[in-house]
């Protein structure tokens, strides 16, 4: 059976996503501000919850319609076939927002749409009330200018959660935003990665995990496994295809340092859990003694804000050191993010390219330097 799905995701990464979704065989890939949709069965389902390194979540779509009244939303909830996917014992909480929208009151829109899914159950099922003892289905809206989508969540903790990163520095970047940066410097199997900034080493293990292609959900669970409308076989059919496409003879190695001796520990940490510490190498050193170790290479970074971390004038400073040490080189490509509206001047001269990304809820630039 065939239904439709959406992925969140962070603004400026919908066209990556967009593009793993299609690698990956999903079939009327669209993109829109901050999600992508995609159709396909159970089985594409589980893959994309396996495989997408930069989306946020998986999202089974039940329905779309407008709504500008309590009554309309009960109405259209109730219309909705909520028996194809929850059973008579399984739980159903219902979270979301609301933005720019009549129906501006989240709570009273939870309210509605748990009442509406409820009575429709109780027709179905015959039963006057449900034990919410069995699977869980969180039931996710959202209510944008009025238009509201109504969705089952698949994946349950969001697919940043990797697994490996236990242990963090104090401002760790999301692992789905390092994946989409090592996406963007087209990160293969034969190149050699650097981060001289590596804190909790997030950039270096998703590179690693990109350049194997290990699927960054292999090491966890996702909610649809418990639901009888899917099963756990499906998600260990999807597994195992995961496995074999591995690139276990990969040439792939990354090198990662840090000032930061306790930053240095977690990341060695993370990159162990992650599976890949025979590819990456760590070392506590200051990004002033950066230095080359191969001949061809590609830096992927994340250096201190100053709003968080260090103040302005330290974390300035840090980008002019950037710009002495990555010089024109030819085969070496740097990726930086900031966002630092001075970043070129204080680095010393104009990226080759630029694009617009965000760090949680700052924006941000990838400052990229190639040519």
């Amino acid at each position: 059976m065939e239904y439709r799905f959406v992925v969140p995701c962070l603004f400026g990464l919908e066209s990556i996503v967009a593009s793993e979704l299609r690698e990956l065989g999903a079939a009327d890939v669209v993109s829109e501000n901050g999600r992508v949709l995609f159709s396909g069965g159970v089985e594409m389902m589980a893959r994309a919850n396996l495989c997408l390194r930069c989306g946020e979540r998986v999202l089974l779509l039940t329905g779309e319609f407008e709504a500008r009244s309590f009554e309309e939303l009960f109405e259209q909830v109730r219309a909705i076939e909520w028996e194809r996917y929850i059973g008579v014992r399984d739980a159903f909480p219902v979270t979301g927002y609301s933005l720019r929208s009549k129906l501006f009151s989240v709570r009273d829109c939870q309210s509605i749409i748990k009442k509406a899914v409820v009575e429709r159950l109780k027709s179905r099922y015959g039963v006057g009330w449900f034990e919410e003892t069995g699977a869980r289905h969180m039931i996710r809206f959202s209510i944008l200018k009025d238009r509201v989508s109504v969705m089952l969540d698949t994946s349950g903790t969001g697919l940043y959660k990797r697994g490996y990163r236990l242990e963090t520095n104090d401002a760790p970047i999301k692992e789905t935003l390092a994946a989409a940066m090592c996406a963007l410097a087209r990160l293969r199997e034969y190149h050699t990665l650097y981060d001289p900034l590596c804190g909790s080493g997030t950039i270096l293990t998703e590179g690693a995990l990109m350049a194997l292609n290990i699927a960054p959900g292999l090491r966890r669970n996702f909610i649809a496994e418990r639901w009888d409308t899917v099963g756990e076989s499906v998600f260990d059919r999807e597994r195992e295809r995961a496995r074999e496409l591995i690139r276990r003879d990969a040439s792939f190695q990354a090198y990662g340092s840090d000032i930061d001796p306790k930053s240095v520990e977690s990341a060695l940490g993370n990159v162990r859990r992650a599976g890949v510490a025979d590819w990456v190498h760590l070392e506590v050193r200051d990004v002033r003694d950066f230095t080359h170790r191969s001949e061809k290479g590609t830096v992927i970074t994340n250096p201190p804000y100053g709003e968080r971390l260090l103040d302005i004038s330290q974390a300035e400073q840090i980008i002019k050191i950037l710009g002495e040490k990555f010089d024109k080189n030819r085969g070496w490509s740097y990726y930086i993010i900031s966002p630092s509206e001075q970043f070129e001047a204080l680095f010393g001269r104009r990226a080759d390219k630029r694009r617009k990304l965000y760090n949680g809820m700052m924006q941000c630039h990838l400052f990229m330097y190639y040519k």
